[in-house]
């Protein structure tokens, strides 16, 4: 048997979203990695089991696995597009998202959808990392990067800010970086640049999955480090390779993400990626 899926993404960022309210699918890590290889699968950076939640928590709960078939605990641009889906079906514009990293709010606007991040958390212990260390200034180098800063946006986020973003080699520097000893849980690396008091540009290397064209809770985690490094004022626009993210840093701590999304399209994935050969 299949397994009926839609393909979507927010600027490039893609996922194969499975509804699973009726009944939820066991997928095994192979059958994730099988599904996501862009040559032989679907293709996507992460897959997305939607779920039932209790209705007087949220509407509908979430489960994000990485194209390694690990499972994530947020993922700012899936949130997003579920968001989206769930709008055209329920006929509302704001719902909430149950996630591992908690229950996460989103709102139409206009074109777009925004989405409640929860608050950014910045304690060595929250990122989390190996030992107490200054999280505005890691004690953290590789090549041309160095003296990141770590936050936590749902997941473990280091950002690296340089000159020109465009001549950092990502793909070789961000393994190395992702599975440094300082990173119990691994992390994503960002490395931005500012472009302005209120635009950066970012490139992320997302673990478990490797260099996205763009990556929501990165965005996030980098006009959060941005601030504290006072480049720029909580608010800022990401340029990323797909497009371009608005992000808010409230007052109360909580990160507001607002673009686009977009469906690819929708199939059936086949009976034999679901259970793939070892």
């Amino acid at each position: 048997m299949g397994l009926r899926f839609t393909k979507m993404h927010g600027l490039g960022n893609d996922f194969v979203i499975i509804d699973g309210r009726e009944q939820p699918p066991s997928l095994s890590a192979a059958a994730i990695r099988a599904i996501s290889d862009r040559q032989t699968g679907v293709g996507c950076d992460q897959l997305i089991i939607l779920e039932p939640a209790d209705p007087d928590v949220a509407d509908v709960r979430m489960r994000i696995h990485n194209a390694d078939g690990e499972e994530a605990e947020a993922c700012g641009n899936a949130t997003r597009c579920v968001a989206h889906l769930l709008f055209d079906e329920r006929g509302t514009q704001r719902l909430s998202i149950a996630t591992a990293a908690g229950i996460l709010s989103a709102a139409e606007t206009g074109d777009d959808v925004a989405v409640d991040m929860g608050r950014a958390r910045l304690e060595w212990q929250d990122i989390p990392l190996a030992e107490e260390v200054d999280t505005c200034h890691l004690p953290l180098q590789e090549g041309d990067l160095a003296n990141p800063v770590a936050v936590n946006i749902g997941n473990p986020h280091a950002i690296f800010f340089v000159p020109a973003v465009d001549q950092i080699p990502v793909e070789q520097l961000g393994p190395r970086l992702e599975t440094a000893p300082l990173f119990p849980q691994r992390a994503n690396i960002g490395v931005a640049q500012q472009l302005a008091p209120d635009r950066l540009r970012l490139r992320v290397w997302e673990r478990g999955v490797g260099l996205t064209r763009a990556c929501g809770s990165g965005a996030c985690a980098a006009v959060v480090a941005a601030t504290r490094r006072g480049l720029v004022d909580r608010q800022a626009a990401v340029e990323l390779d797909g497009g371009t993210l608005r992000i808010d840093w409230r007052p109360d701590g909580h990160v507001v993400m607002t673009g686009p999304t977009a469906t690819s399209f929708t199939g059936e994935i086949d009976g034999s990626l679901l259970e793939p050969r070892a």
